[in-house]
């Protein structure tokens, strides 16, 4: 077993205040519109993501859920312009 901490009267030092630096739980307790879907995937890719999220401790879902919430954050507003399809090269 550990050893006990004993504790004593004397003073602590210089002591300072921290700013509240954490979120309220209203923002910590949200939840994403979800859509359920169904997609098939290369073998290679999902053993990739099994053995990834197994390595990390996540479910391999969540891990393809995230990629692809990257993916359409980061080229979602080009989404919105009209533009041509690209042509791939």
């Amino acid at each position: 077993m550990s050893k006990k901490t004993k504790y004593s009267n004397e003073p602590l030092g210089k002591l300072a205040v921290v700013a509240d630096f954490l979120p309220p739980p209203d923002q910590l307790a949200y939840r994403e519109e979800t859509v359920k879907v169904t997609i098939t995937l290369n073998k290679a890719s999902i053993e990739f993501f099994k053995r990834e999220a197994k390595q990390h401790g996540t479910p391999y879902q969540a891990m393809i859920r995230k990629l692809l919430d990257h993916y359409a954050q980061a080229y979602g507003s080009e989404s919105t312009k009209a533009s041509k399809p690209r042509r791939a090269r």
